[in-house]
């Protein structure tokens, strides 16, 4: 039996390469699709594809009419929570990959997926590499007790830190909070320039042309210094083959799972 799959965001930047890959796989069939600005329009000609042959809807409400088992969101932050919880409250499961939500969101979308008997998968970074950036963090962050973590992205992206790092700050906060030889609130000078505090990580956004998404995380230890470092491209491409994975998973437990890694042999 296939798995029906809703995307919201379809005619975004993963959204349309999703879309695309959903269809095109023979154990998926792509259901319905979100668009707030293409509502209306056919999905397979916003794609110029004859594979796909579906009406775009304007909302979360009316694209759930066709009963999909899977939600997946590449919206935006002020969007997807209330596609997830919507979603959740009709046994819907989830796949979030937008980034922007808060720990306190997460823990909301948990609760409300743990009482429907769903799963929600949220990662903020689809890509393997990210995956791999993330787990070899937290094992550094086991033996080496001080770190930092660059945030890197575009000038036309407003939320910071990204996704990717905001679930990399997390990741970090569950070996523990890193040692500190001067705490931050006893800065001299301007202690903004000290980054935010996330989970007890200090984080530093950068938003400049010239770069896509990039995350890193720095350790340091008397005389030796371990840099981990994620670069993506401009393709979206990397982010499809998790996100299809997460798809094919998310049904197999209920409540919220944060990272790849959580349905991975790591």
């Amino acid at each position: 039996m296939k798995i029906k799959v809703c995307i919201a965001g379809a005619t975004g930047w993963i959204g349309k390469a999703l879309s695309s890959a959903v269809a095109a796989e023979e154990d998926l069939e792509l259901v319905s699709a979100i668009s707030r600005g293409a509502a209306g329009q056919n999905l397979g000609g916003i794609l110029q594809s004859q594979k796909i042959n579906l009406t775009i809807s304007g909302s979360v409400e009316d694209a759930l009419a066709a009963s999909p088992d899977v939600l997946v969101d590449y919206t935006k932050p002020d969007a997807v929570k209330h596609h997830a919880l919507t979603a959740i409250s009709r046994g819907v499961h989830v796949v979030i990959g937008t980034s922007g939500l808060a720990d306190a969101d997460y823990d909301e979308i948990h609760n409300a997926a743990e009482a429907q008997n769903v799963g929600v998968l949220a990662a903020g970074n689809f890509a393997i590499t990210a995956v791999l950036l993330m787990r070899f963090a937290e094992i550094a962050a086991k033996y080496v007790p001080h770190w930092e973590v660059i945030d890197y992205a575009g000038a036309g992206k407003k939320d910071a830190p990204s996704g990717t790092v905001r679930e990399l700050a997390f990741r970090l906060s569950q070996v523990g909070p890193p040692e500190t030889v001067h705490p931050v609130s006893e800065t001299l000078g301007v202690k903004e320039t000290r980054g935010a505090t996330i989970g007890g990580t200090q984080v530093h956004s950068l938003r400049l042309p010239g770069y896509v998404i990039a995350a890193e995380t720095i350790f340091g230890l008397p005389d030796e210094r371990l840099t981990i470092r994620h670069d993506a491209g401009s393709s979206p491409d990397p982010y499809v083959a998790g996100t299809l994975l997460a798809v094919r998973k998310v049904q197999t437990f209920s409540g919220l799972r944060r990272g790849l890694d959580k349905i991975m042999d790591l």
